[in-house]
């Protein structure tokens, strides 16, 4: 099929997105020719909308420098790594949690996430229109599209509080669009719109299993449920996170933790919804993911950012098999015969961005995993846990743990396994992008950062700053998030 490149505007008036070949872009109208719509009426063209949506998670601001930043080293799971003169821009910022409204990080993930959002939108408003594609086809990409903007804001609510909620292609010479994308909505209504799209998904998408391998990392029933969840385990909706769990079906943990995260375990039976970092040039891989939390220095293969912290380190029980699998320490032979030689900068890498694969690329073949069963067995437990049913609990923790290598856990209480469920998480998704704003949606955020040597100011670092430039363009539509 013939490529159409049209430019993207997102938020018009004042973000912007580049284009590629693998990108379907769309103007910032409600309409395009009727010869370019035609070319795009057909089954090829309907799924070309929504791969210029999952494209966008290849992107260095959508997955890579900046959001490793804001998930993962302004937590207690990571440093900032690499040299110590070498800020990464923002990231030293990002780590001792002195960045503002101006820093990049937070401004990339902002402006990152409404791209992707609209490329959602572009989706659900020209799919109908192509009367020549498989109608069953069309209700699935929709469903695809719902799920994505799901996901998106959940990450954007999560790390911003209230955001604006641009729910269809913006008109530029509609007042009320203009405010519609400058407004902040309440962190409930967020919330709301997240589940909306996401019971719109759960009703449209197959399950796993019904995809062709050609097709293995699309959006299915299963992870629309388990966003679900998950987005139900921040509003602590502790029945609905429970009855969410008991319908993703077809999944089961991986008998390797290990080999989950190489090119053997990406796809497998434990994974939800995961980036696919396969593909054919130019559009392999996520942008920089790899080389940026590679080794660095003599003998290494990166630049040396997002290193696991002693604090990490320390969390492992002994014989935990997970440390090993996730932490790549100097002086280690990685799983395959790759030698960390001693002569790198920094103790301690991350083994889950490690590509086997590696040969000083910019664009990398490995996966992010988002969801997987485990983190589904880990939020059914804490549910049930608030809810009092701590015995219904116990076995789920334990499943996770035995794969861990380890025996069962010695928590009976409610509060003890509260705090045991807690520590599984940590070190069963670390480096999964979860460890910042687990620490902020369960309250244990100031006095594990302080552990770590950071101040964490109760009131204002729960969430992000808006990013300076949106602030200016509101004009007074949306205020800063207070503290900064």
């Amino acid at each position: 099929m013939k490529k159409i490149l049209i430019s993207v505007t997102v938020l018009s008036v004042y973000f912007f997105s580049g284009c590629s070949n693998d990108f379907l872009d769309v103007n910032q109208t409600e309409n395009i020719s009727t010869a370019d719509l035609a070319l795009l009426n057909n089954d090829e063209g309907a799924k070309s909308f929504v791969t210029s949506v999952y494209n966008k998670f290849l992107d260095w601001n959508m997955t890579s420098f900046s959001w490793n930043g804001m998930s993962s080293i302004a937590s207690d799971d990571a440093d900032k790594g690499s040299s110590p003169g070498d800020t990464g821009t923002d990231k030293d910022l990002m780590d001792a949690l002195t960045y503002n409204a101006s820093s990049l990080s937070v401004g990339e993930v902002f402006e990152a996430n409404y791209d992707g959002i609209n490329r959602c939108n572009q989706a659900l408003y020209y799919i109908p229109q192509l009367d020549q594609a498989d109608a069953n086809l069309k209700a699935r990409l929709i469903g695809e599209a719902k799920f994505l903007r799901a996901f998106m804001y959940f990450t954007l609510v999560k790390c911003y509080g209230g955001v604006p909620i641009v729910d269809h292609i913006p008109n530029p010479s509609s007042e009320e669009d203009r405010v519609m994308q400058l407004t902040r909505k309440s962190k409930a209504e967020v919330y709301a719109f997240i589940e909306q799209d996401l019971n719109d998904a759960i009703a449209a998408l197959p399950n796993k299993a019904a995809y062709p391998s050609s097709e293995k990392g699309r959006a299915s029933q299963g992870a629309a449920y388990a966003l679900l969840a998950k987005v139900s385990l921040y509003q602590q909706k502790w029945q609905q996170v429970i009855d969410n769990c008991n319908l993703v079906s077809g999944y089961s943990l991986s008998p390797n933790y290990a080999t989950m995260f190489q090119l053997a375990g990406e796809n497998d039976n434990e994974s939800i919804f995961e980036i696919q970092g396969v593909g054919s040039t130019p559009a392999k891989g996520v942008q920089g993911y790899s080389v940026s939390q590679g080794a660095r220095g003599a003998g290494g293969w990166g630049w040396g950012f997002n290193t696991p912290t002693l604090s990490l380190v320390n969390a492992y029980e002994p014989g935990d098999v997970r440390k090993d699998a996730t932490i790549i320490f100097a002086g280690t032979t990685l799983y395959d015969g790759r030698v960390v030689p001693t002569t790198v900068e920094n103790p301690r890498y991350n083994y889950k961005c490690y590509s086997s694969a590696y040969t000083d690329a910019w664009e990398t073949d490995t996966n992010i995993k988002y969801l997987r069963y485990a983190e589904v067995l880990l939020m059914k437990a804490e549910a049930l846990n608030e809810l009092g049913q701590t015995s219904a609990a116990i076995p789920l923790l334990n499943q996770v743990r035995n794969r861990a290598g380890l025996g069962g856990t010695t928590a009976l209480s409610q509060s003890d396994v509260r705090v045991a469920i807690w520590k599984e998480r940590r070190v069963e998704l670390a480096f999964e992008h979860d460890r910042f704003f687990d620490l902020v949606r369960t309250g244990q955020a100031q006095a594990a950062l302080a552990a770590d040597g950071k101040t964490f100011v109760v009131g204002k670092h729960e969430v992000f700053p808006l990013p300076q430039k949106f602030i200016n363009q509101a004009n007074g539509l949306s205020n800063q998030n207070p503290g900064y």
